[in-house]
């Protein structure tokens, strides 16, 4: 049922039923590296260029998610996936041999919010039992599509952030279905388009707390909560220079989250000998680190309740080219232990 302005409240069910994180090497190398499904040895996984070696790691991360339900493609109503190329090709690519009625998405780094609230909204509305939810992302694809070929070797900024090789399946159910997990989507927050005038694909962070700010300040407000309501509020890919304009933009809605505030862009890389600058981003950051890391917290209870909000910036080659500013938006999932 509508709650408030932009959101959404789900009585029964929908769950989480299951996931699956598949990564490259250097997210392996990482904090979280021994939570992953599978860390690849090599970036291409195997395939002859890095458009096909992104959709093999959704294809894999697919495979994992529906092993670990006990389903098949067959079950499966719908799939809601994405990634970051243009026309989505790498999402059109990896989903292809499944043959599931597929919905692409856009949502830059939100894709994984967008795609966990229209599969929660379909399975919740009656319209399936269970629908998947995949995105990736893959440093030499987003580096060769939105900023400069790997063999250019331009230097980097230290606002700028490293694109995570990593792809994240979820697993929608409906509360009838068969196999239940703890972890139930109890609501959600559907984001606007921000645009606060930046211009800057080297800062990201910048581009997108703004949207982070306004999508956590409605869903409080729609709510009827508070911060100190949630164990954690985790945004998808702030880094560290986000995070800090994210704090300062939500003072000044007299709104301190400072205390349960995680961004998945800080945790899945060691900035201190990673050498990743402002942190982690993609839609596979904050997708691999619901499934390898969040997802387990809630499961077994440590943490009750959690708001997961997936950021996103909204640019393509062309509006960059052509100098348009860069909006942002971002998504949230209420994910709760049951």
């Amino acid at each position: 049922m509508q709650r408030g302005k932009q959101s959404i409240i789900f009585k029964d069910g929908p769950y989480l039923i299951s996931s699956a994180s598949v990564v490259g090497k250097k997210e392996g190398e990482g904090p979280l590296g021994e939570l992953f499904d599978i860390i690849e040895e090599t970036d291409l996984f195997g395939e002859d260029s890095w458009e096909e070696a992104e959709s093999t790691m959704q294809k894999e991360a697919c495979q994992i998610a529906l092993g670990k339900a006990g389903l098949k493609p067959e079950d499966i109503r719908l799939t809601f996936g994405g990634d970051l190329l243009r026309q989505g090709i790498v999402t059109s690519m990896g989903a292809r041999q499944f043959e599931i009625p597929l919905f692409g998405l856009y949502g830059a780094c939100s894709t994984s919010g967008e795609a966990l609230a229209l599969g929660a909204m379909c399975v919740g509305a009656g319209y399936g039992e269970y629908m998947l939810a995949v995105t990736s992302s893959h440093f030499a694809c987003a580096e060769k599509e939105f900023r400069f070929p790997l063999g250019y070797a331009s230097q980097r900024p230290l606002s700028a952030q490293w694109t995570v090789t990593g792809s994240g399946a979820f697993i929608i159910g409906a509360d009838g279905a068969q196999k239940k997990s703890r972890v139930k989507i109890t609501g959600i927050t559907t984001g606007k388009i921000i645009d606060y005038g930046l211009k800057d694909s080297q800062n990201m962070g910048a581009c997108m707390a703004p949207a982070a700010c306004d999508t956590i300040w409605q869903h409080l407000k729609d709510f009827g909560r508070q911060p100190e309501d949630y164990d954690r509020i985790i945004t998808g890919d702030l880094g560290y220079v986000g995070q800090s304009i994210l704090f300062d933009l939500m003072r000044k809605k007299d709104i301190d989250i400072k205390k349960m505030h995680m961004d998945c862009g800080m945790q899945i890389f060691d900035q201190s000998t990673q050498d990743t600058h402002a942190g982690g981003s993609g839609c596979g950051c904050a997708a691999t680190t619901l499934s390898a890391y969040i997802l387990p917290k809630i499961e077994s209870g440590e943490w009750k309740r959690v708001l997961f909000v997936p950021t996103g910036a909204l640019m393509s080659t062309v509006s960059y080219n052509e100098g348009a500013s860069v909006p942002g938006i971002a998504h949230a999932i209420v994910l709760e232990h049951v």
